[in-house]
């Protein structure tokens, strides 16, 4: 039986409502081959479970916490107020937000000695991304298939240029 490896990423959101923005950070990292977990913790509801799993991700092997939140979006912050481990905030636009930039400013205003990186409105590939690239600053391999999956982007826009260039508008 294949033993599953140990996840370095924890992505962790403040509702189930907020997956279709977070499932997309676990899409990378499922094509970058970086193992993680992805659960569900409100940092208004669960606070004590947001404590539990910020205090304990470092001693269970995980490298970088993803965050994302909407509305009020303290569960980046606050998760980045119980670790050392770098947290990225992914923002989300939800029901009870003001356009998204309630989470936005939420996430990026963060005080001096608690930052947390922070992405795009609804990013939350460009935050797997990001950790895929933390986490590569301690594996060759992984740095080497960003390398890859950096190339591809440049070899999609490439291929895109023609297209665009060659196109003719119907009359």
């Amino acid at each position: 039986m294949e033993t599953k490896p140990l996840p370095l990423v924890s992505i962790i959101m403040g509702s189930s409502s907020d997956l279709p923005v977070m499932e997309k950070a676990a899409a990378v990292l499922n094509e970058l081959a970086v193992p993680y977990e992805m659960t569900v913790v409100s940092a208004h509801r669960t606070p004590e479970r947001m404590m539990d799993h910020a205090q304990k991700a470092r001693s269970r092997g995980i490298r970088v916490i993803v965050a994302g939140a909407g509305g009020a979006a303290h569960l980046p912050g606050m998760t980045a107020s119980m670790t050392a481990l770098p947290v990225i905030g992914v923002p989300i636009h939800s029901s009870n937000s003001i356009d998204g930039w309630d989470s936005v400013l939420s996430i990026l205003q963060m005080p001096s000695g608690v930052p947390v990186a922070t992405v795009a409105l609804d990013g939350g590939r460009n935050a797997g991304i990001l950790a895929a690239q933390i986490v590569a600053t301690c594996d060759d391999q992984l740095m080497d298939r960003l390398e890859a999956f950096k190339e591809s982007l440049k070899t999609k826009v490439e291929a895109s240029i023609m297209q665009v260039e060659n196109h003719r508008p119907q009359a």
